[in-house]
């Protein structure tokens, strides 16, 4: 291939990234959900797509036509008791084999459950996601409700770039005592977040007040009849696998208290263990991921 052709291609590829997101990098995602399944969405099929995750909102295929796994810690909580917010810290990894309608992506999510079985309440979604081309659907600040505010560290729909493959992010969402609202903080640690924007508690239904499930890990959606695509960065839960690390449950005044220890805490879910596992949370830290190849027909 000649120099010419070669940067004719680079800049094709740009383009791309700027449009759609190639499946080699990840973006920041940012979304919610209201009156919907979080089953459905989280632990399951998908009805809607929600991120960045656990992450879209509206249809990103006609139901029936998609399926999706996840990989997760969600704290072992009732439809009783009252959470104000999560943080956590986590990798971020690009794929650069993921094909056509291929989505994978991990995320904090916060939610307000109705009954025990996650069915009729309202999530936040924070996270990254990485996909080859997902046309459809709402993302980011293509849907109505996140206000983003001045000089943010970054916005959501973001582009993250690992160096030399390894990018660590921290995400926080709570509820903020003065105003009410649920706040989205960014950054590469515990100790320098920022603000990036907030959800109003206004156009949000069962989240007014609080949330009662947290949950963190990791999820992925093919068409049905194709195979499910990686997880975290491909490989089953273990020291070099994915991970999150300190998660945190947050209070009213944006300040971080550790969940009660595994297993009174928290609890695990895997919905195809054959693909993707997810490890206890010990020593501050689970792993999570697998090379995916599910396939649904």
């Amino acid at each position: 291939m000649s120099q010419v052709m070669r940067v004719l291609l680079l800049l094709c590829l740009l383009i791309m990234c700027l449009l759609i997101i190639c499946s080699e990098q990840a973006s920041l995602i940012s979304s919610w959900e209201y009156d919907q399944d979080p089953r459905e969405l989280h632990m399951g099929n998908r009805l809607s797509s929600a991120s960045s995750s656990l992450l879209k909102k509206d249809l990103v295929k006609p139901p029936g036509q998609e399926t999706s796994y996840q990989a997760l810690c969600y704290s072992n909580t009732s439809p009783s008791d009252e959470l104000l917010g999560a943080m956590a810290t986590f990798y971020v990894y690009g794929f650069p084999n993921l094909n056509k309608d291929q989505v994978s992506s991990a995320d904090l999510a916060v939610l307000n459950e109705q009954r025990h079985d996650l069915t009729d309440g309202s999530a936040l979604f924070a996270g990254w996601m990485v996909h080859n081309g997902v046309s459809t659907g709402c993302y980011n600040l293509d849907c109505d409700g996140f206000v983003p505010v001045n000089n943010a560290p970054i916005t959501p729909g973001d582009i993250l770039e690992p160096t030399n493959g390894t990018l660590s992010i921290t995400i926080k969402i709570f509820k903020k005592k003065d105003d009410g609202d649920w706040w989205l903080y960014f950054g590469h640690d515990n100790n320098n977040l920022s603000p990036v924007g907030f959800w109003s508690s206004s156009v949000l239904t069962n989240l007014a007040d609080h949330a009662n499930v947290i949950a963190w890990g990791g999820y992925t959606e093919s068409t049905i009849g194709n195979p499910s695509p990686a997880m975290g960065n491909g490989q089953w839960p273990g020291e070099n696998s994915a991970s999150f690390r300190d998660l945190k449950f947050v209070d009213a005044n944006g300040q971080g208290y550790d969940p009660a220890p595994w297993p009174a805490g928290l609890l695990l879910l895997s919905t195809n263990k054959n693909c993707y596992q997810v490890s206890p949370y010990l020593d501050s830290v689970f792993h999570f991921g697998g090379p995916g190849g599910c396939t649904r027909l």
